[in-house]
């Protein structure tokens, strides 16, 4: 998986008592690691019908599948942001405290503004683990889109390229149907894999698996992830 990152702690200036107490109670009651995931998913109008329903279905089998381990469900967090528009529908939570949000299909592939949205999630996230304390996994963000970008992404795809350069997060890009596959390529240093179909569901529950080995693993360790064959197309 590479390397992982570490909170860094540093003297913070004094809030109300009470914000203080409430912003960091998530952390007194769960002072785990965390390992932050967001999914990145398009929602565009060429979604429609059979795709955004298996990608809802995925969603839902993905939360139960983290639930069921006892680790995951208290070290991995699920934030997802959707585009066309782009759009946080969740902001990062535990599986216990995560719904998966039922998406619909709109608008049109704003990739570019939607990797700025899900890089400047995590850097708050990141923020606040230091701010309580907490150590973390390095970051996943996980796209998922069947298009082309419809707006610039070339600055995005430098953006992603030297976060990974410097360990700051992992991208993983799936292609599904017609997606462009070489701008995919273009913007990480992973090839990018292609969905066989509509099998999401056996997407995400390589996923959840995959998830549940790193929030098993000792930070800073290396992790082997499970095959994808099952659900990517030759």
């Amino acid at each position: 998986m590479g390397r992982e990152e570490y909170p860094v702690f540093e003297e913070q200036v004094p809030v109300a008592e009470e914000e203080q107490a409430f912003e960091g109670a998530e952390f007194v009651d769960n002072p785990e690691p965390r390992c932050p995931v967001v999914l990145l998913l398009d929602t565009s109008k060429s979604m429609s019908g059979k795709a955004i329903a298996e990608l809802n279905a995925g969603l839902k089998l993905f939360h139960d599948e983290l639930l069921e381990d006892e680790l995951a469900a208290k070290r991995v967090e699920v934030a997802v942001v959707a585009f066309g528009p782009v759009r946080v529908e969740t902001d990062f939570a535990t599986p216990e405290f995560f719904t998966a949000p039922v998406l619909g299909a709109e608008g049109e592939t704003p990739l570019g503004a939607a990797v700025d949205k899900a890089l400047e999630i995590i850097d708050e996230r990141k923020e606040t683990y230091r701010e309580n304390g907490i150590n973390y996994y390095r970051p996943w963000i996980f796209l998922i889109t069947d298009g082309a970008p419809t707006d610039s992404w070339e600055k995005a795809a430098k953006r992603i390229q030297a976060g990974e350069k410097e360990g700051r997060f992992a991208f993983f890009p799936v292609g599904v149907a017609k997606a462009n596959l070489e701008v995919l390529g273009k913007l990480s240093s992973r090839k990018p894999l292609m969905l066989d179909g509509l099998r999401f569901r056996d997407l995400f529950t390589w996923l959840s698996r995959s998830l549940q080995k790193v929030s098993q693993s000792q930070l800073g360790s290396e992790v082997s992830l499970p095959s994808p064959s099952g659900w990517t197309a030759v």
